[in-house]
């Protein structure tokens, strides 16, 4: 009867599950590798149909040029590849040329094709030497400025090797050495947005992982006084490579418990606070999540009401940071307004949130670091774009009454959606406890 509560609480409980899914406990709604490479292709003609020649011009840049050899990519060129890519074959130039009423067009200097989006441009019979054809394509094309990755502040922005430098810049004339910029807030910009498509899966990615922390956290995995934090992390590992997924970091799964101020690992007891740590990527996106779980001790059939209590803060302070989401506000403006409004409603905040998608921490606005509470120099001054994928992630400090007053840090993270004027999360949120069964 225990474990049957247990299923329906995982099922019911507020993170936006469907009571009706089996995914957790059959995988049937994970793509074939052919279906997945078809979809990425799928949403990758969109993305480049549509944003180069808005993105270009938002930021003033005529040509876009992105350079990447083999097993050293630039991480924004691995986005732009098929879904059968996996990687960018000897060196790969991809150029996107704003040619006015005509739009903006894709260019590949490249050995082999590089999908149906980019126009090949290199003819080994006519031109030897690549970075000549690359030149000879600037020259034809005359461009005002012509942009390239490099950036001292975010490192996705920052994908031209110094090899690569030197070869580009060793192939312009000093007139086009003159046009060259950097494309750090055009690449960012590329790497941020989501589409529409690309929001029609998302949610069932995020759910996807919300279904798996809570497959982890239950009696079919979890035995009180038997099983181990670490037992439960490499199950964790295990059951995402089970599913045909990837795993981008290692899942932490760790102890807050009576009597104790630091967060432990070792055996799970009745009575414990549990927290996971966990991310998936599939379809080439990415999910982030924080959620907690409380063992019951025996007698028990909830948690106890601090505990409760300070869950639901964390659920407040993740409202304050959402209604702080303004469009053109910078990363570090919205740290700075979430938490004074979280210190005035007597919370005690930690936010350190990031953005989301191609990649886990992902190109974009840094709000907060967990171990700077100040301004972010840099990442935190970029501003909230519409469109954008964000892990809301922060921790509030609470004092629980039935632990005699010890603090507790209930740490959440949810994969949310900024749509230029409204937040909302991708799946939902936690918003109850996981409860796991003592015998």
């Amino acid at each position: 009867m225990k474990k049957l509560l247990t299923i329906i609480t995982l099922l019911c409980f507020s993170v936006g599950f469907s009571a009706t899914s089996t995914f957790a406990a059959t995988g049937d709604s994970i793509l074939s590798m052919k279906e997945r490479s078809e979809t990425i292709d799928r949403l990758l003609a969109v993305r480049l149909e549509t944003l180069p020649a808005k993105l270009m011009r938002r930021e003033g840049i005529d040509m876009w040029v992105l350079v990447a050899r083999e097993y050293n990519e630039d991480p924004v060129v691995m986005t732009m590849l098929p879904g059968d890519a996996h990687s960018a074959r000897r060196r790969t130039i991809l150029v996107f040329v704003d040619e006015g009423t005509d739009g903006v067009k894709g260019y590949a200097v490249s050995r082999y094709a590089v999908g149906d989006y980019f126009q090949a441009r290199w003819d080994l019979d006519e031109q030897t030497d690549q970075w000549k054809a690359l030149a000879d394509l600037i020259t034809e094309k005359n461009p005002t400025t012509i942009g390239i990755n490099v950036s001292s502040d975010f490192a996705l922005a920052d994908g031209l090797t110094h090899g690569e430098y030197e070869g580009l810049f060793g192939a312009l004339s000093d007139e086009q050495e003159s046009r060259i910029v950097s494309a750090e807030k055009l690449a960012i910009a590329w790497l941020e947005i989501r589409t529409e498509e690309e929001m029609e899966l998302y949610p069932s990615i995020v759910e996807i992982a919300h279904n798996i922390i809570a497959e982890g956290f239950s009696n079919n995995i979890i035995t009180p006084g038997e099983t181990t934090t670490e037992e439960v992390k490499w199950w964790y590992r295990d059951r995402i490579r089970e599913l045909r997924l990837l795993a981008w970091f290692h899942p932490s799964v760790s102890i807050q418990r009576e009597q104790q101020n630091t967060e432990l690992q070792g055996v799970i007891l009745p009575g414990d606070l549990l927290h996971v740590d966990f991310g998936i990527t599939y379809l080439r996106l990415n999910t982030d999540t924080q959620q907690h779980a409380y063992v019951l001790n025996h007698g028990e059939s909830e948690a106890p009401s601090g505990l409760r209590a300070g869950l639901a803060t964390s659920n407040r302070l993740q409202d304050i940071l959402t209604e702080n989401f303004v469009l053109g506000r910078t990363g570090n403006e919205i740290l700075r307004s979430a938490r004074a409004q979280g210190i005035e409603e007597d919370i005690r905040p930690s936010i350190y949130t990031h953005p989301i998608g191609y990649h886990g921490h992902g190109a974009g606005p840094t709000i907060g670091m967990w171990d700077n509470q100040e301004d972010t120099v840099g990442r935190g001054d970029y501003p909230l774009y519409e469109n954008t994928a964000h892990s809301i992630e922060l921790n509030s400090t609470v004092s629980i009454p039935e632990w005699g007053g010890q603090d507790v840090r209930f740490k959440l993270e949810e994969d949310a959606f900024f749509d230029g004027k409204n937040t909302y999360y991708i799946d939902g949120r936690q918003e109850e406890l996981i409860l796991i069964w003592s015998d």
